[in-house]
């Protein structure tokens, strides 16, 4: 928590947004996915929280799930995409169509259930996101692109719906005890810069932000923000939209000592080595990457050490643990 505030805590803190299972059940030497599992995991991984999510369906019609997904041979699924040509909802009767869910049906029982099984000295991260990214997915990327000038009524009412949506899990996470640190995700870059013009962010995906923001100030818990990507144009904006800390840091795409520089002071950093690296790369690699952020990044705190995404499946599993390594050693963890 101090750190996440800018603060230089006991030790540098170690983060991630997403660990696949397979990377968690290997940890662990057993399957992991019931509450108690995954705590087991994050604790002996040397987190000292565990993120939580809603369970959420939202496609509970499945409507348009089979153009979406690829199988493995015996038939389970492998990955999704969002389709960038046409997605489920193209018109305003394909929105009027559709079955959302409603806040009434997010299953909160692990937040209920989780401070009872922590172990002393953990917390929690509610985490949710892609309001944006969800409007564009669900219309495929090309039709979104001309239904912001041809049906801008069309996507202001799907982003609304979406919005409204998720705000309500983000109102639960600032009311909850179980609940110390928000974080929201949803792309809004990639490594060039931004995938949208900042007319359509100050639309569709700054005004949420903003009032997520509001929550987290009003409630007195840090705000965490997810974007892959360049983002020199909108960090300021992030900042006043009341962000306490960004993620990921992405490697290819802007220098983590020039983002110190410029933000350190307003943003807590968290994340920046390189997936690629992880994936491919050597233990001596990743051991040398994690002690240059250490030491030009979190001199004075204000950096957690983490990938500059996530741990997929296909990252090494002895880089995993040597990334760990690595933080606790020059960390001071």
């Amino acid at each position: 928590m101090k750190t996440l505030r800018k603060g230089k805590g006991t030790h540098v803190p170690q983060i991630e947004l997403g660990i696949h299972p397979k990377i968690m059940d290997q940890m662990l030497g057993r399957p992991t996915g019931l509450l108690r599992d995954d705590i087991d995991f994050w604790f002996k991984a040397g987190y000292d929280y565990i993120k939580l999510q809603p369970r959420v369906d939202f496609d509970p019609g499945k409507i348009g799930v089979e153009r979406n997904l690829k199988f493995n041979y015996d038939g389970t699924v492998v990955r999704k995409w969002a389709s960038e040509n046409s997605g489920v909802i193209s018109t305003l009767e394909d929105f009027e169509k559709y079955q959302f869910p409603s806040p009434s049906d997010f299953d909160y029982s692990r937040f209920e259930q989780v401070r009872s099984l922590l172990p002393e000295g953990m917390g929690v991260i509610g985490q949710y996101g892609d309001i944006l990214t969800m409007t564009w997915e669900m219309m495929g990327f090309e039709t979104f692109s001309t239904a912001i000038f041809e049906q801008p009524e069309l996507v202001m009412a799907l982003n609304k719906k979406l919005g409204d949506l998720v705000l309500s899990m983000f109102e639960y996470f600032a009311q909850s005890d179980a609940v110390d640190v928000m974080w929201l995700s949803d792309d809004i870059a990639f490594s060039s810069g931004l995938l949208f013009s900042p007319d359509t962010l100050h639309a569709y995906f700054f005004p949420w932000l903003r009032k997520i923001g509001d929550l987290a100030r009003k409630s007195g818990k840090p705000l965490l923000y997810h974007s892959d990507g360049i983002l020199w144009d909108v960090f300021d904006e992030i900042v006043d939209c009341g962000v306490d800390a960004i993620h990921p840091i992405e490697p290819k795409a802007m220098d983590i000592v020039e983002v110190k520089e410029r933000y350190g002071g307003k943003l807590c950093l968290m994340g920046n080595v390189d997936v690629d690296i992880l994936a491919r790369g050597s233990k001596d690699q990743i051991r040398s990457i994690v002690k240059e952020n250490i030491e030009k990044v979190g001199y004075n705190g204000g950096y957690c050490v983490g990938s500059g995404n996530s741990i997929p499946e296909y990252v090494r599993y002895e880089n995993y643990v040597a990334l760990l390594e690595a933080s606790r050693e020059f960390g001071g963890g």
